[in-house]
């Protein structure tokens, strides 16, 4: 079993700050692939980040330079930082992990960018 338990999300103003944990418990092998996606109301879940157990990172387009994903091997954890945050960044977050060919989703996060 594998358990995904994602925190920081919350109510920030366009131009803020926020920064996304998820921490990864149960059969979690390495070599093993972390990364978040969001989904708004009524949009498809979409790529924000990835980054592999080599620390290769990839960014969306969308999010480039303004998001940085980070991740601790030890504590079987992803990060997002997130600056400059604009409206159209309102979104559930969820964090992804795929070892030995499978993938499992947190349960979310919200994120809300509004003034």
């Amino acid at each position: 079993q594998v358990q995904l338990v994602e925190s920081g999300g919350g109510l920030v103003q366009p131009g803020g700050s926020l920064r996304l944990s998820c921490v990864g418990s149960g059969n979690i092998f390495s070599p093993y692939l972390m990364g978040w996606y969001r989904q708004a109301p009524g949009k498809q879940r979409e790529l924000v980040a990835t980054i592999t157990s080599s620390d290769i990172t990839n960014h969306a387009e969308s999010v480039e330079g303004r998001f940085t994903i980070s991740r601790d091997n030890a504590k079987k954890a992803v990060y997002l930082q997130m600056n400059s945050l604009k409206p159209e960044d309102t979104a559930l977050y969820f964090c992804k992990v795929v070892t030995y060919g499978k993938q499992y989703w947190g349960q979310g996060t919200q994120v809300t960018v509004s003034s």
